[in-house]
């Protein structure tokens, strides 16, 4: 995979690619696969970066996975080419990123970067203030993607774009809450079987144990997590981004000071059209990613999105 042969063919796959790049595409995975099968062999895209989520290791945490299951993949941090026309090549839609971007700045490579504040004057830069980036017309765009057959796989952080683009809550099926540091928590499958999760057993990692609302029928929800040593999640203040949520409260019952608990919805699955939508909580890191069993979680839900199993 890093033979100098194989570098050369993704770069010119890339470069020849004019339509791929117009589009925001930055890479791709199994190139030469992409170039000697038929035109109906299953591609996926994968929008992927954050502020808070380097696209590196996600897309080092990706290849593995894509590479294993034999699917072709693009990667994208162009969040704002996102849209109809660049999703009709595209077979399966994978999301790991945020709703929020800071146009404005930001100062150091991470949110707790206290060693460059130190470097600067007080007050040189100005507090960074988010903005949610998903437009309605997007949403809208991954809404009819899916409808019309196509799969949606939303990773980790992907539950937070629900905050601010109502089209997308719809297929993509809840949102995300909030978190506590790092910390082990287990995951295991619900009781409602699944292909995606038959015979999986419970797994713990040391991840960020995303707190998720899901709207839909219980019935579809196929994980959950919950922290073994007791440690609950209280909410704090809402992060209010200066762009307008979605008109209905996205967590109308998770106000400042409630008790979340220990457990909460991890992953969910269900048709959605001609399509398929699959969300699981798990990915702030590549060991969690990595997770024997996560890693099999995460290729079947590509599978089944391609309607392979």
């Amino acid at each position: 995979m890093n033979s100098p042969s194989n570098h050369r063919t993704r770069r010119s796959i890339v470069q020849g690619a004019g339509v791929a790049i117009g589009a925001g595409v930055i890479g791709s995975m199994h190139a030469e696969a992409a170039q000697n099968t038929a035109p109906t062999s299953p591609r996926a895209l994968a929008l992927i970066g954050d502020r808070f989520h380097n696209s590196d290791y996600i897309r080092v945490g990706l290849d593995r996975i894509f590479e294993e299951v034999g699917i072709a993949i693009d990667y994208t941090i162009a969040y704002d080419k996102l849209s109809a026309s660049q999703l009709q090549d595209y077979q399966l839609l994978l999301i790991m990123r945020d709703g929020q971007v800071f146009p404005k700045g930001y100062l150091g490579p991470d949110r707790w970067s206290d060693y460059s504040a130190n470097l600067e004057p007080p007050k040189a830069f100005a507090e960074p203030k988010a903005v949610m980036w998903m437009t309605e017309e997007q949403g809208l765009a991954i809404k009819n993607f899916v409808s019309a057959g196509n799969g949606l796989y939303a990773i980790h952080n992907a539950s937070h774009i629900s905050l601010s683009c109502q089209n997308y809550r719809d297929v993509m099926g809840g949102a995300f809450v909030q978190h506590p540091p790092l910390r082990p928590f287990q995951v295991r499958p619900t009781a409602n079987r699944h292909p995606i999760t038959d015979g999986i057993s419970p797994f713990v990692v040391t991840d960020e144990q995303h707190y998720v609302v899901f709207d839909k029928d219980p019935r579809h929800i196929i994980l959950e997590s919950e922290n073994l040593d007791g440690l609950e999640l209280v909410c704090g203040a809402p992060k209010v981004c200066e762009s307008s949520r979605i008109k209905r409260d996205p967590d109308p019952a998770y106000t400042e000071g409630t008790n979340l608990g220990t457990k909460s919805v991890a992953g969910w699955a269900y048709d959605y059209g001609k399509g398929r939508m699959v969300f699981t909580a798990v990915g702030h890191d590549i060991h969690a990613m990595w997770s024997a069993n996560h890693l099999e979680i995460q290729k079947r839900s590509v599978r089944w999105l391609l309607k392979q199993i």
